[in-house]
């Protein structure tokens, strides 16, 4: 993450701004009253579908019992109907 003061950021808030859609790198600012982050729209969408994603029990649990099963248990890449 790259971090800033918000005089530095104000300075450059066009390119700060760009390289943090570009590289979808969060943008730590420190300012006086406290901190604030700028995130891309893509990684706020992101952060957003994980949330709705654990918030919901069923798929909660049938992703993390995906995460949790072996490879040896899954099915090549090949053998997969798309």
């Amino acid at each position: 993450m790259i971090t800033t003061n918000i005089t530095n950021f104000r300075k450059d808030i066009y390119k700060m701004t760009e390289n943090t859609i570009k590289f979808n790198e969060p943008l730590y600012i420190n300012t006086k009253e406290g901190n604030a982050i700028l995130i891309s729209e893509e990684e706020y969408n992101g952060m957003i579908a994980t949330l709705e994603l654990m918030s919901n029990k069923t798929m909660k649990d049938k992703l993390l019992d995906g995460i949790n099963t072996s490879l040896d248990e899954c099915i090549s890449e090949d053998e997969v109907i798309w």
